[in-house]
C-alpha cells in the first residue's frame, strides 16, 4: 500500500501546486492586477483551471483512491485522506474539462464587469454576466445530479450534505424569530446610537489598528498579510501562507475593524490547520458554513461583546485619541451593536444580517429554477428587501451589485453565512461551559479561545462532513433556537426590552 499511496500523494501534490498558482492569480486579480488585464487574465485562468481539472480527474487517481481505500485502516491518516479524495474525485470527474475552462473564463470576465458596474452604478454592465453565470451553474447542477432540486447540487459544493429543504426549514424558524426581536428593538431604538464610531478616521491609521487587533487575536503576520480589496476575502495556499484583505471607509470605523476581524477568523482556521494536511485533500475547512462559524465567532460573538469593548477601547484611544478620549466601554459596546435595517450586508448587525441572506437565498433559488431572469433580478431584490427588512435600495450599488459572490460564480454559497452564524453561537455556548471565555476576552487573553477552536474544529481539517464534525465537537446538530436565544438575551440587555 505504501508505494501506491506515495504515488497517489505525489500526483495530488502536483495538483495542489497548480491550484496554488491559480489561487495566486485570483488573489492578484482582486488586489493588484491593472484593470485592463481582465480579458487576458481570463484566458490564462481558463487554461490553467482546465489543465488542473484534467490532472485531478485522471483515471489513475480514481483507481488508486478506490483500491487503497478498501484496505486502509479506519480512522488512520490514510483512510481520511483517501475517503476525502474519493469524494472530491467522484464529483469532479463528472465535469468535462472544457466546461471547467469555460466556467473559469466566464468568472474572470464577470468579476471585472462587476467591479466596473458597482463603481458606475450600472447594472446593465453586469446583467449579461449574471445571466451567463446562472446558466453555467444550472448546467453544473444538471451534470452533478440531484434528487429533489437543482439548487441542492450547488449548495452541496459549499455545504456538503445540506439540502434546499434544510435551509427552508431553518429560515422558516429563524426569520419570524428575528422579526419578533426586531420589533421589540424598534420600540427602544432611540436608546442606542453609533455616532461614536462615525467621524474622520484616516485609512492608514485604521489599518494599523486592525493589524494590532489581528495580532492580539492570534493571526500570525509571518504566515500572512493584509491588503485592501473591493470586497474583503481570505485565501490560503498552505497553513504558512494565509492572506486576508479588508476595506476602509474614512467616515465609519467599524467597516475596517469588523472586516479585518471577520477575515481574520477565516485565517485563524487556516493557519491552525495541521501542517501535515497541507498539500492533501484534508486541507481546508469541513464546509463554508463551518468556516463562516469561525469568522462570525471572532467578528460578532467576541468582537461585538462587552468584554471585547473593555479590552479594545484603549487601542481605539491609542490610534484615535481625540475621538475616543471620553468614551467608556459600555458606550462603545452599544455603538457596536446598534440594530437598524441597512442596505449593505457586510455592515449589517447580528439581528438583521440573516435577513440579508434570506433575500439572496430566495433570489438564487428563483434564478436556478428559471423563475427569475438576470434582467429582472434587481426588481426582485428590491421587493425582497422591502419584505424582509422594510427598506428599498436607492441604486444598484447598494442593492444587487453590493456582493462579489455571483461574479465569482458561487451560486449556493450565501446560505453558508447563516449556517455559520448559527454554529458560532452554538460553539460559544459550549466553549463558555468549559472556559470562562468572557473574562479571558476582557483581559485580552485570546489564546485559550483559539486553542479550544483548534482542538475542536481546526485540527480536524476536512476529515468529517459538517454535521458529524459538529456532533463530535459539541454533541449537537445545527439548531436555530440557540442563536435566537443568544440574540434575545444580548439585545434585550442592550435595548432594555
Amino acid at each position: 500500500m505504501n508505494k501506491k499511496f506515495e504515488e497517489l500523494k505525489k500526483l495530488y501534490e502536483e495538483i495542489c501546486a497548480l491550484n496554488h498558482a491559480l489561487g495566486l492569480m485570483y488573489w492578484d486579480q482582486r488586489v493588484m492586477m491593472p484593470k485592463k488585464g481582465a480579458a487576458k487574465r481570463a484566458v490564462s485562468l481558463a487554461a490553467l483551471e482546465e489543465l488542473t481539472h484534467k490532472k485531478f480527474t485522471d483515471r489513475r487517481i480514481g483507481e488508486l483512491a478506490g483500491e487503497l481505500l478498501s484496505s486502509a485502516p479506519e480512522d488512520s491518516f490514510e483512510y481520511f485522506y483517501l475517503k476525502t479524495l474519493r469524494r472530491d474525485y467522484e464529483k469532479a470527474v463528472k465535469l468535462p474539462p472544457e466546461f471547467v475552462g469555460e466556467f473559469a473564463g466566464a468568472v474572470a470576465l464577470a468579476f471585472e464587469a462587476w467591479v466596473q458596474a458597482k463603481e458606475r452604478n450600472d447594472y446593465e454592465l453586469f446583467s449579461p454576466h449574471l445571466e451567463k453565470i446562472t446558466a453555467l451553474n444550472v448546467k453544473k447542477a444538471e451534470i452533478l445530479g440531484y434528487e429533489a432540486a437543482p439548487y441542492d447540487a450547488l449548495l452541496d459544493l459549499y455545504e456538503p450534505g445540506a439540502k434546499t429543504s434544510d435551509l427552508e426549514k431553518i429560515f422558516s424558524e429563524l426569520t419570524p424569530g428575528l422579526s419578533g426581536i426586531i420589533k421589540k428593538i424598534a420600540a427602544n431604538s432611540p436608546k442606542v446610537s453609533n455616532e461614536l464610531l462615525k467621524g474622520d478616521f484616516p485609512e492608514e491609521k485604521q489599518l494599523k489598528l486592525t493589524e494590532e487587533i489581528l495580532k492580539s487575536l492570534g493571526y500570525d503576520f509571518d504566515k500572512g498579510r493584509q491588503d485592501r480589496s473591493a470586497h474583503p476575502f481570505t485565501i490560503d495556499f498552505s497553513s504558512d501562507d494565509v492572506r486576508i484583505t479588508t476595506r476602509a471607509f474614512r467616515d465609519y470605523l467599524p467597516a475596517s475593524v469588523y472586516a479585518s476581524i471577520h477575515e481574520g477568523g477565516h485565517a485563524l482556521y487556516a493557519q491552525n490547520s495541521p501542517a501535515e494536511f497541507d498539500f492533501t485533500p484534508l486541507s481546508g475547512g469541513a464546509s463554508l458554513g463551518i468556516h463562516e462559524s469561525q469568522s462570525r465567532f471572532w467578528e460578532n460573538v467576541v468582537g461585538r461583546s462587552l468584554p471585547f469593548s473593555k479590552w479594545v477601547l484603549p487601542l481605539y484611544k491609542k490610534h484615535f485619541p481625540e475621538k475616543f478620549a471620553g468614551a467608556d466601554p459600555f458606550e462603545l459596546y452599544k455603538a457596536s451593536n446598534k440594530v437598524e435595517a441597512t442596505f449593505i450586508r457586510v455592515e449589517a448587525d447580528e439581528v438583521t444580517y440573516n435577513l440579508h441572506i434570506a433575500v439572496r437565498f430566495e433570489i438564487e433559488k428563483a434564478l436556478v429554477k428559471k423563475e427569475l431572469t438576470a434582467k429582472d433580478a434587481p426588481a426582485f431584490w428590491n421587493e425582497k428587501m422591502e419584505k424582509y427588512l422594510g427598506i428599498k435600495p436607492a441604486d444598484f450599488s447598494e442593492g444587487i451589485l453590493q456582493d462579489v459572490h455571483w461574479s465569482q460564480g458561487t451560486i449556493g454559497y450565501f446560505p453558508t453565512y447563516t449556517l455559520g452564524n448559527l454554529v458560532s453561537a452554538q460553539l460559544f455556548y459550549k466553549m463558555n461551559r468549559e472556559l470562562d471565555a468572557e473574562k479571558l476576552i476582557e483581559r485580552g487573553e485570546f489564546a485559550p479561545l483559539l486553542g479550544w477552536m483548534k482542538e475542536k474544529i481546526h485540527s480536524q481539517g476536512r476529515k468529517y462532513l459538517p454535521e458529524e464534525l459538529l456532533l463530535r465537537a459539541i454533541g449537537e446538530k445545527i439548531n436555530p433556537e440557540i442563536f435566537l436565544d443568544y440574540v434575545e438575551k444580548k439585545y434585550s440587555a442592550i435595548y432594555g426590552f
